[in-house]
């Protein structure tokens, strides 16, 4: 009968100390949820739509100090397209044992009509099948202007009066978005002081842009800027490269542009992003120093 005792005393220990392992397992489970940010949905009378805000800010962001902050917009900055990698670089490069570029707040704006919005109108689309695309591809086009004035009309300002901007603003942009940015550069430069351009499509229009590129700068650009453009491997096109090179020559003559040609031969299109952006505040922006006056 004592054995009999024993023998249950002892399965209860084993089966309470078993229940109170998988408790401690699941309480481990649970965690904590980790955020880098938040997004906003932001209704636009110029574009007539809702558009996705996803905003990370700097580590120490307090709203009721004194301390006001750059800000850096991705063009593709949907949660599903380049917004948490460019965060994670900014935040990288913003250390204080990096100190390479300050404290900033970063942007992401998403939506999945890029085509629509990144492109200028033009007079017929033939050229689009002569660059290997379907006309079919692009059902709507042409709407540059309006997101440039979406952008100086109602996102700047947004932002500008809920979150503590310092007035300094660089723009990201790759592939279509790197033909926004070109656009941006040379019809509107003062909407940023910093242009990070990656392998843009400046085919499209059969490159009108880039060809009227010194008309543009020449009658619109009226203060300093610093801007970048990183280009891929040319063997997988070279006609991009070379329209890259064209449009470098028309920045490297312009006295107001601090300007850094990066070729990265170990890259494509569709994997240069984050090495550019990364190359470009080592470029750019060697060592600063963030004053908090």
């Amino acid at each position: 009968m004592k054995a009999k005792n024993i023998n249950m005393i002892g399965n209860r220990m084993l089966l309470f100390f078993i229940l109170l392992i998988f408790n401690a397992a699941c309480f481990a489970q649970k965690g904590v949820p980790l955020s880098i940010g938040i997004s906003e949905i932001l209704h636009s009378n110029v574009l007539g739509e809702d558009r996705t805000i996803n905003i990370c800010l700097p580590d120490n962001y307090n709203p009721d100090d004194s301390i006001r902050y750059p800000i850096v917009y991705v063009l593709d900055g949907g949660v599903d397209e380049d917004f948490f990698h460019i965060a994670g670089i900014v935040r990288f490069s913003t250390q204080p044992w990096i100190d390479r570029f300050p404290q900033s707040i970063v942007v992401g704006i998403g939506g999945n009509t890029r085509r629509r919005d990144f492109t200028f109108p033009v007079e017929n689309t033939d050229f689009i099948e002569k660059e290997g695309f379907q006309k079919a591809s692009f059902p709507t086009y042409g709407g540059s202007e309006k997101y440039r004035a979406f952008l100086k009309n109602e996102l700047i300002p947004y932002l500008s009066g809920n979150y503590k901007s310092n007035g300094k603003q660089t723009l990201i942009g790759e592939s279509l978005a790197g033909l926004f940015s070109v656009e941006i550069l040379l019809k509107q430069p003062e909407l940023f002081d910093d242009y990070i351009i990656i392998s843009p499509s400046l085919w499209w229009g059969e490159e009108s842009l880039s060809k009227n590129a010194e008309k543009f700068l020449q009658t619109n650009l009226k203060k300093n800027i610093k801007v970048y453009l990183g280009i891929p491997n040319k063997e997988e096109d070279i006609r991009m490269y070379d329209e890259a090179i064209a449009l470098s020559e028309v920045l490297k003559r312009n006295n107001k542009t601090h300007f850094v040609f990066d070729y990265i031969p170990d890259e494509l299109h569709s994997t240069v992003i984050h090495q550019a952006v990364y190359n470009a505040f080592k470029k750019l922006y060697p060592k600063t120093v963030y004053s908090k006056e």
